[in-house]
């Protein structure tokens, strides 16, 4: 369920996550108003109002908390694309330094990787799985760099260099592809949505006069707490849903050095 909710389009999401639990909470109060009179909830206001700030306490500690925490993986999500580009317009700049036939079968295999990352495995990470397209690429390249020819003549420098940005390029993918599988478990988001639903819960039984500005009242609680939740579920997959990273940094390189 989460799945299909984290990798929906964003008006997907505002809809099932923000506008229909915000008209839901706002039938509250008018049915509990309907089974119990305003007698009987007025007289638990003071001990209603001491526990309503327990909780609310402690769950916006913990919905802030998760925010952060899924806003941080984002922005490491959009440095290591970043990161995998650097590497790769590197390798591209070092080239030059090998043997022209092991050269050109390099860049080719590292051109044919980076078009597969942006064709095959980005659509692969939105459903939170890696391109097996995209590793033959990767191999593709260690292949064109491993072969010998003894009469070949190249700069070790350069190769060891380029060895040492490959590594960094193939990191940075094994990265990428564990932020598109999601940073928040699933027992965190049922504590999530619980911790909502009680705490929205909790303003349908305080008794006020004004039944419609009760309502309004949770209403603009509930809008609140799960524009909140929107925003965890909308960051949660970097590389899916209605937020999600772009492979604009892959492709420029793709512009700047492809043959």
């Amino acid at each position: 369920m989460m799945r299909f909710i984290t990798s929906s389009p964003l008006w997907v999401q505002t809809i099932l996550i923000l506008v229909l639990p915000t008209i839901a909470a706002m039938l509250g109060p008018l049915v509990v108003r309907r089974f119990v009179r305003l007698e009987k909830l007025a007289t638990n206001n003071e001990v209603a109002g001491f526990k309503f700030a327990t909780v609310g306490v402690l769950y916006a500690v913990l919905l802030a908390f998760s925010i952060v925490v899924v806003w941080e993986k984002f922005n490491d999500a959009e440095s290591t694309v970043e990161r995998e580009a650097g590497a790769a317009a590197t390798i591209y700049h070092l080239l030059p330094g090998l043997a022209p036939v092991q050269a050109k079968d390099a860049r080719n295999a590292l051109t044919a990787y980076l078009t597969s990352v942006v064709t095959d495995e980005w659509p692969a990470m939105e459903h939170g799985r890696a391109s097996a397209r995209t590793w033959e690429k990767l191999g593709a390249i260690y292949t064109a760099l491993l072969a010998t020819d003894p009469s070949a003549k190249g700069d070790a420098t350069a190769k060891t260099e380029i060895f040492n940005q490959l590594d960094l390029l193939t990191q940075a993918r094994r990265t990428r592809l564990l932020a598109a599988e999601g940073d928040v478990p699933g027992p965190l988001w049922i504590v999530l949505f619980g911790g909502a639903v009680l705490t929205v819960a909790f303003t349908f039984f305080f008794g006020t006069q004004n039944l419609r500005a009760q309502t309004l009242m949770t209403g603009l609680l509930t809008l609140l707490i799960f524009s909140e939740l929107l925003i965890a579920i909308a960051l949660d997959r970097p590389f899916t849903g209605g937020i999600k990273q772009s492979p604009d940094a892959i492709v420029h390189v793709l512009k700047d050095f492809a043959p």
